[in-house]
């Protein structure tokens, strides 16, 4: 499990002395335990893929975001600390698509549903997080789902 593999890199972090890596990783820790407390009171627990889906892509994002403000605000030191722990985060994410790779599967499934406009463009993108969550930046492919069904 994907907890599993956190807490174990979190000790060899500590045996290493990489405060970085170690406040990071207790950082993810914190947040899926935050994530199942929200959901404590609907009786589900979270599983390894919603874990990527719902904690680990929105930290992910959350860091990019950062990294982009600390840049326009030229704090440059700070950008730095929001990359090593984007790093982290990264390491436990599925590997990424690459924009070939996402525009292609974005056209697949377009033509698999069967999608024929911009009102189609919601249940492309359900199935979409759903064949590829934490494979692909939703945000990026939301464009290409728009681009694909305006053509």
């Amino acid at each position: 499990m994907i907890r599993d593999d956190i807490k174990a890199a979190t000790i060899d972090a500590m045996k290493a002395r990489d405060e970085r890596r170690v406040s990071a990783l207790r950082m993810m820790t914190a947040a899926i335990k935050n994530k199942d407390i929200e959901l404590r009171t609907a009786a589900t627990t979270l599983d390894d893929d919603q874990v990527v889906a719902d904690v680990l892509t929105k930290m992910a994002k959350q860091r990019r975001e950062s990294i982009e403000m600390y840049l326009s605000g030229n704090r440059p030191e700070l950008a730095d600390a929001e990359r090593a722990e984007l790093a982290v985060i990264e390491s436990f994410l599925p590997q990424q698509m690459d924009p070939a790779q996402a525009q292609d599967a974005v056209r697949s499934l377009v033509e698999e549903l069967g999608a024929k406009g911009p009102q189609d463009m919601g249940r492309v993108m359900a199935e979409l997080k759903q064949r590829f969550a934490g494979q692909i930046d939703m945000s990026r492919a939301s464009l290409m789902v728009k681009q694909a069904l305006t053509q």
